[in-house]
């Protein structure tokens, strides 16, 4: 079949075909796509590897590899359908063994994906099954409406059934319009176009419009990211720190579109070490922060201010709450009935790249010592802190963007059914009411 037109093209008269895109991005170490920390660690590969849905910037989730899918009354039989005609660059056809494999790649336990949270108490590996070659049945075990955006979980990119369990060996076919020429963790990704991709562009001819893309490092240091921007060095900055924007929203030369998202940035502590077992602790860190001063002085006043919750106001489930105002004589005597000796010395690890985050606990820092607390920044570059997020006792995690609130919280927030703390489960917080109202909202259309 000729190859299907892109979901969304620009008008066809300001197309320019070929060039090679410089995108200036931390390269880290990767080895299975399920097993993805962060989204630059999927952004690397987005042309090669593709999503069975893909979200869009109104927030909306459509198929993409997938033609179409449908659902039952009760939301617990989803069929999905496959387009038809797809080849990988290996010249397979793409088909429901591919979407069978990658299920089970993400089903299981021993692969320790993020995914098998957004799944947990809904769907085994025994219920996925593949009715022909284009069609996949999911059988799940309740209601649950945001299947199509699990899907796009940036950690869900479908390989072909034969992966090999190394993304980088360059020798994995993927449905995308891009081939992977070359990956060195720390310096550079190259991808090129390929030929026979699925999708035509705008102008009618087959994508992609590049010639390719290289992803460059440049380490840790945003400075050396605008510098590189303004000589020309490269094209475009992978998640622009505040910093970064302020030294750069006034360029003539540098177009700033704002686009309010659900990226977030959460200080959390492990709830199954000491002090903070103890809710009291936990509560007078959170009176400990002047929010306004930490916004004005770490965010420069651009964004929004959290309620210490983890849904936004994007999300269609969000609620306003009204953040804890600053008392740091509430937030000592909390301290005092907890029972511990003060100053509390705290060690909050932070990745220096994210330059908000340093300011945000600099801050944080002088403000908590009036409540007992004695804070100390553990500093690391933001590679060291993706390799060890889940398992300090306290640190300051970037949470990017997802489309629903459901989709989010089973990430971050609940337990598997033997009732340990999903892989993403930082704080190791686990509620059996919150759990349980949890798994009723994710199976309930409003």
């Amino acid at each position: 079949p000729s190859p299907t037109a892109a979901p969304a093209a620009a008008a066809a008269g300001g197309i320019k075909r070929g060039g090679v895109l410089k995108v200036g991005i931390q390269v880290p170490a990767v080895d299975h796509p399920a097993r993805f920390s962060w989204v630059f660690d999927s952004n690397e590969f987005r042309q090669v590897y593709e999503y069975l849905t893909e979200t869009g910037a109104d927030n909306i989730t459509r198929p993409y590899l997938l033609e179409k899918w449908d659902v039952n009354d009760t939301l617990d039989v989803w069929t999905l359908h496959l387009r038809k005609g797809i080849k990988l660059s290996n010249g397979d056809e793409f088909t429901s063994e591919d979407v069978l494999f990658n299920f089970k790649e993400w089903l299981k336990p021993e692969t320790k994906s993020s995914i098998l949270g957004l799944w947990e108490g809904f769907l085994t590996i025994e219920n996925v099954k593949a009715v022909d070659d284009y069609t996949v049945e999911l059988k799940l075990d309740g209601p649950k409406l945001d299947v199509p955006e699990t899907l796009f979980h940036y950690p869900a990119q479908i390989m072909h059934r034969s992966f090999n369990g190394d993304l980088t060996s360059l020798k994995n076919p993927g449905t995308g319009p891009m081939k992977l020429d070359e990956f060195k963790v720390g310096e550079r990704v190259k991808v090129s176009k390929r030929d026979g991709y699925w999708q035509n562009g705008a102008d009618g001819k087959p994508l992609p419009y590049l010639d390719g893309i290289e992803y460059i490092d440049l380490g840790n240091d945003q400075t050396a990211y605008v510098s590189a921007l303004l000589g020309g060095q490269i094209d475009t900055i992978y998640n622009p720190t505040v910093d970064s924007f302020q030294a750069l929203k006034d360029n003539p030369k540098v177009k700033v579109e704002a686009l309010t998202t659900a990226q977030v940035r959460v200080l959390r502590v492990r709830v199954d070490q000491d002090p903070w077992k103890d809710n009291k602790v936990r509560q007078a860190l959170k009176l400990s922060q002047d929010r306004e001063a930490i916004f004005d002085k770490a965010y420069f006043s651009q964004g929004a201010l959290g309620g210490d919750f983890h849904v936004a106001p994007v999300q269609p489930e969000y609620a306003p709450i009204d953040p804890p105002k600053y008392d740091p004589v509430k937030a000592k005597q909390l301290l005092t009935e907890a029972g511990v000796q003060m100053p509390l010395k705290v060690s909050i690890s932070v990745g220096t790249g994210w330059t908000d985050v340093v300011a945000y606990i600099e801050n944080l820092k002088e403000t908590a010592k009036d409540s007992g607390f004695d804070i100390q920044l553990d500093t690391m570059p933001n590679s060291s802190y993706w390799d060890k997020w889940t398992e300090t006792t306290v640190g300051v995690t970037p949470w990017t963007h997802r489309p629903l609130g459901v989709m989010l919280l089973p990430l971050a927030y609940i337990g598997d059914k033997d009732g340990k703390p999903v892989p993403w489960n930082e704080s190791r917080w686990i509620d059996e009411e919150f759990s349980t109202l949890l798994k009723k909202a994710q199976g309930t259309l409003d």
